[in-house]
């Protein structure tokens, strides 16, 4: 990588919110001594707050700080990464990209970690050779300034948008290890519509619900809107023939996915058994907050159209009627506009807007 073999891996993490600053205080917990890391972030009030006390993390290992360097902007005369890893909003990683690109290493690569499809944009960017997925499968958040709480274990899953072989692949996996379980994929696209399948239900069922994870799948209603979700994100990816992968190599979305059969009635042993996967999916992540309504809340535009309004454009293209992530955008962006308010009541709604589902 930069300079040789004896020196440092360069690493600019974009964006300092719930995933980037974990990642960031991580490395330099863990690497620091193989690793020179700089976090970039547009929010002075992070910056300020890392500057002054370094990475506040909490979790299971207690409350800790690592000592960090974050920034607003870096000056023109910065060195080139070997690493840059965007883990901005999926609304925010195209400018992100562009801002960044010119200090990327000729051999560095960037890293998407967003949910949703962002890699295609990023290689336009960047170029597809200079550019590798992430598939994350734990989550965190930002409590406050500079202060960052782990809220589920996991690790990634990492690969190329053309399902390559790399080397650099390997020397990513290592240096991601110390945060979590790391595997590689020649089937990125498959890792990728499967994570946004489970995304577009639980990332926005979160947002109109205002509450974690785990209390929205207790109720019954909730877990099949969900369900309903993620069958016509299966449609639309078994239409563009990816071949979808379990996610974190447990969870297999394309069984998930109701049958023709079990959407017509409202129990059955195959929906017990599905109910029972995303209770368990409830359970594992149940103090997940969703991160797109965190971004409403910071006055950010939802990323709702990178998930669920991914899988509305292109069912239409293909013909694949999507209601159900249809009006799940369409709610989202009037939460958004300060037209409706997240909680329970905003699911039962979403429940009654799309035809022959009640809650119950």
């Amino acid at each position: 990588m930069h300079e040789g073999t004896q020196s440092k891996q360069r690493v600019l993490v974009v964006g300092c919110g719930g995933l980037g600053g974990i990642v960031a205080a991580s490395l330099l917990e863990h690497s620091g001594e193989l690793v020179d890391v700089t976090g970039l972030t547009r929010n002075r009030a992070v910056t300020h707050a890392i500057q002054e006390r370094g990475f506040v993390l909490r979790g299971v290992d207690g409350l800790r700080t690592v000592r960090g360097r974050a920034v607003n902007e870096l000056a023109p005369d910065t060195a080139p990464f070997d690493w840059i890893v965007l883990s901005t909003q999926p609304t925010q990683v195209e400018d992100a990209a562009r801002n960044v690109v010119p200090f990327l290493a000729p051999h560095g690569a960037m890293v998407c970690l967003q949910n949703g499809l962002c890699e295609d944009r990023v290689a336009a960017i960047a170029g597809p050779e200079r550019v590798f997925g992430a598939v994350v499968a734990w989550g965190g958040s930002m409590v406050e300034p500079g202060v960052y709480d782990r809220t589920a274990a996991g690790g990634f899953t990492l690969g190329r948008i053309d399902g390559k072989a790399d080397d650099r692949l390997m020397k990513l996996a290592m240096l991601l290890e110390p945060i979590g379980p790391v595997s590689t994929t020649t089937n990125l696209a498959g890792a990728r519509w499967s994570k946004l399948a489970i995304n577009c239900a639980i990332s926005t069922l979160g947002t109109l619900g205002g509450k974690p994870l785990g209390s929205l799948m207790l109720h019954r209603f909730v877990r099949r809107l969900g369900l309903e979700i993620i069958t016509e994100a299966v449609a639309v990816a078994r239409a563009e023939k990816v071949r979808l992968e379990k996610v974190a190599g447990t969870l297999d979305i394309d069984w998930i996915a109701l049958t023709e059969a079990e959407r017509q009635v409202s129990g059955s042993p195959g929906l017990v058994a599905k109910h029972g996967m995303l209770l368990a999916v409830g359970a594992r992540y149940r103090r997940l907050r969703s991160s797109m309504l965190a971004a409403i809340e910071r006055g950010q535009p939802p990323a709702v159209d990178f998930l669920n309004g991914e899988v509305t454009v292109r069912g239409h293209k293909l013909g694949i009627s999507t209601p159900f992530n249809r009006e799940a955008c369409n709610m989202v962006h009037a939460i958004a506009a300060g037209k409706m308010k997240s909680g329970i009541a905003a699911l039962e709604e979403f429940a009654r807007r799309v035809p022959d589902l009640e809650p119950r």
